[in-house]
């Protein structure tokens, strides 16, 4: 599949190569080469210079892990199970600017924190390492758990591990154990209006 993963315009063949899998092995990671990704992420660009990501992370065998990992939806236990990493990710909602006292909205907050996201899941694959976002947990539980703030929003807790086997997967996610294709740019770009027929 990687191989008919091809770009239409001239890139570094590093970003089609990327893809999340979700057949893992269960490898140790150092906490070295975990904290290089969260310098990634540091280095993104945010509106204000509010960085508002937050990251809390889990690695496997440990209390922390069973607490995020208890919170994940049957279906998504069942692959990351074989992680190395959980990592979940807050965008704060509100921050203080240069000089002010009063705190205000950030609306980008989403989009900035994806950003950093993007650059930890980069970071991560020139490691040798794979992501895999999750989107399917127990928000309320998780919040509760870890007593986290109304001003930051839950987004996604993202599994980090090596790329393994895909035997300890069900039938179902082993046939969808491949790279998947991307819709050409033409369906997405588009000059001085808007043209896009969904």
């Amino acid at each position: 599949m990687l191989s008919v993963r091809q770009a239409d315009h001239e890139i570094n063949p590093f970003f089609p190569e990327r893809w999340s899998p979700r057949g893992y092995k269960q490898t140790p990671i150092d906490l070295d080469t975990l904290w290089s990704f969260f310098e990634a992420a540091r280095w993104s660009p945010s509106a204000y210079n509010a960085q508002p990501w937050r990251f809390i992370y889990a690695l496997k065998g440990t209390a922390h892990w069973e607490l995020l990992f208890k919170t994940l939806s049957v279906d998504n236990q069942l692959w990351a199970a074989h992680t190395s990493a959980l990592v979940l990710v807050l965008s704060k909602k509100t921050f203080t600017p240069p000089g002010k006292d009063k705190a205000v909205e950030i609306p980008s907050h989403s989009f900035d924190t994806g950003a950093a996201c993007a650059h930890l899941t980069l970071q991560a694959s020139l490691k040798g390492w794979h992501t895999r976002a999750i989107g399917g947990y127990d928000h309320s539980l998780i919040r509760d758990s870890l007593h986290i703030p109304d001003d930051y929003h839950l987004e996604v807790i993202i599994a980090i591990g090596q790329q393994g086997s895909k035997d300890h997967l069900p039938e179902s996610l082993q046939a969808r154990e491949q790279p998947t294709l991307r819709r050409s740019t033409l369906t997405f770009v588009a000059e001085g209006a808007f043209s896009f027929k969904e």
